[in-house]
Parts: C-alpha cells; sequence; structure tokens
C-alpha cells in the first residue's frame, strides 16, 4: 500500500486510490504519516486539529476519527491496522508501505550523491523522479497546526533545491540552449532565490547571449534592492565579472579543469 500526502491526501493499494474526504481525519493520518513510526502524543494531534479552541470533548473527538481512519486503512483487506494505540497516543507502522514524502527524500539523497560522483545523468533522472512525486501542498495546504507547517517548510525547501540542482546537472551535461526558457520562467515564479538568476546567467551566456546574460544581472539587482535593499550576493557578482571578462571560465568544461582563484565554492558548483 501507499500513502500519498504530497498533495491531496490519497491511499493506493492494488485496487487503486482512495481519499478520506473528512478535513479532520485528513488532518489526523497526515500527523502520524509525517511521523510514522513513530509514537504521536494525542495531545499534539488535537492542537493539529483543533489549534488552542480546543473543544470539550476533544478527547472523545480523537478517539472516533482514529477508529473511523483504521476502518479506512482495512477496507483494502489488511488483516492488521498500521494504526495502533501507544501510550501516550498513536503510532502509524508502515512496515513495507510506501510514503511518497519518504520516496522523495531517498531520490533526493541519491541524487546528490551522484552529483557529488559527477554522474551527472543519473543525477537528473533522480531529481525528475522526485519532482514527479509533487502534486501541490501537504493536503491541498488545508492545515494550521506546527508539526504539518515544518513539514510543508522543509518540503519547499528541499523541492526548490531539487529545482536548482536539476537545472546545474543539466547545464553540466550541456543543456543550456533548452533551459534558457525553463529558467526564466523560474526566476519569475521565485525572484528572490539568486541561485536561480545564477543558473539563467550562465544558461544565457553559453548559449552565446552575452547581452541577455548581463541584462538578466542587472534584472536580478533591481529585484534584489527594491525587495530586499540588498546588492546582488557573491555568486551574482562572480558571474558578472567573469561574463565581462569572455576569459573562459564560464564555458562548459570539465569538471577536473579547476576554477578562477577567489570564486565562491557555490559558484565552482555552477562552473563543474
Amino acid at each position: 500500500m501507499r500513502y500519498e500526502i504530497i498533495g491531496p491526501l490519497r491511499i493506493v493499494d492494488d485496487h487503486g486510490g482512495f481519499s478520506i474526504h473528512a478535513k479532520k481525519m485528513q488532518i489526523l493520518l497526515a500527523v502520524l504519516l509525517v511521523r510514522a513510526n513513530h509514537v504521536v502524543p494525542a495531545s499534539q494531534l488535537m492542537e493539529e486539529i483543533w489549534g488552542e479552541d480546543l473543544p470539550r470533548r476533544a478527547n472523545a473527538g480523537i478517539h472516533v476519527y482514529i477508529s473511523q481512519i483504521r476502518k479506512s486503512i482495512q477496507r483494502t483487506g489488511r488483516q492488521e491496522c498500521p494504526l495502533v494505540t501507544w501510550a501516550p497516543g498513536y503510532v502509524l507502522q508502515l512496515g513495507s508501505d510506501e510514503l511518497d514524502i519518504l520516496t522523495f527524500e531517498q531520490l533526493v539523497n541519491t541524487a546528490r550523491g551522484h552529483l557529488r560522483n559527477q554522474s551527472y545523468e543519473k543525477a537528473s533522472a533522480c531529481f525528475e523522479r522526485a519532482l514527479g512525486l509533487w502534486r501541490g501542498p501537504l493536503l491541498g495546504d488545508m492545515y494550521h497546526g506546527s508539526i504539518l507547517e515544518s513539514a510543508q517548510a522543509w518540503l519547499d525547501e528541499t523541492r526548490m533545491e531539487c529545482i536548482e540542482m536539476l537545472m546545474r546537472a543539466r547545464l553540466t551535461m550541456g543543456h543550456h540552449h533548452e533551459l534558457v526558457s525553463d529558467l526564466y520562467q523560474l526566476v519569475k515564479d521565485y525572484p528572490l532565490r539568486e541561485g536561480m538568476h545564477c543558473l539563467l546567467m550562465l544558461a544565457l551566456y553559453r548559449s552565446g547571449r552575452r547581452a541577455d546574460a548581463l541584462e538578466a544581472y542587472q534584472s536580478a539587482r533591481r529585484i534584489l534592492n527594491q525587495e530586499l535593499g540588498l546588492e546582488p550576493g557573491r555568486d551574482l557578482q562572480d558571474i558578472q565579472r567573469a561574463i565581462l571578462a569572455d576569459d573562459g571560465w564560464l564555458d562548459v568544461r570539465r569538471p577536473d579543469h579547476g576554477l578562477p582563484i577567489g570564486s565562491s565554492p557555490e559558484l565552482a558548483g555552477l562552473l563543474a
């Protein structure tokens, strides 16, 4: 069986997928899945569902929701329910079941390893598989508790890192021409992420569009100044200087060719 919480909650078995429609039950199950194999106290479950405005019979409500979730899970024909009462709360034991957010994390970690080993095609494939699991924010963004908010914050940041690393791997493989339009859209969607601006400038330069690359720098500078009152960081400045000098360090290069003295570690990764 597979649980999917990156997006609307869904449970998938050999007969297909089904959803739990009651909002409070979705939140409860999602919290247990995010904390899979660990006991979640009933008090935390109540806080995730109701916040500080607990109803008088909140504890009884938790018991009812747990019972209904168990029935939903066991409709798949399972003999034993993985949702277990364990003082002071409950634990969902994954066993051999799959959880999309764990699969996502495993794929990203595997892809990072491929990047470290300079296996860019394998890294790209893993990043693409990880990003393919994205169906939207947890539960479709209908929660307010700290456990799910923290999980969503981690998921958002890791997803953005995944996108940046995928772009970097594909640039290293020489796919700069076809990445330009994607990177323009990413810069539009995430204008405060300097890494995206760096990648766009690099793709433009490698596509023979030096003037556009320099204009992309000026655009990034305007956005950062207007929104945050900041000047571009070191990576953006280093790429701008390299483009102006046209010294060839930004060309597609073998990873063992080295980098100019003074390049930051992050820029070194972009130039690999």
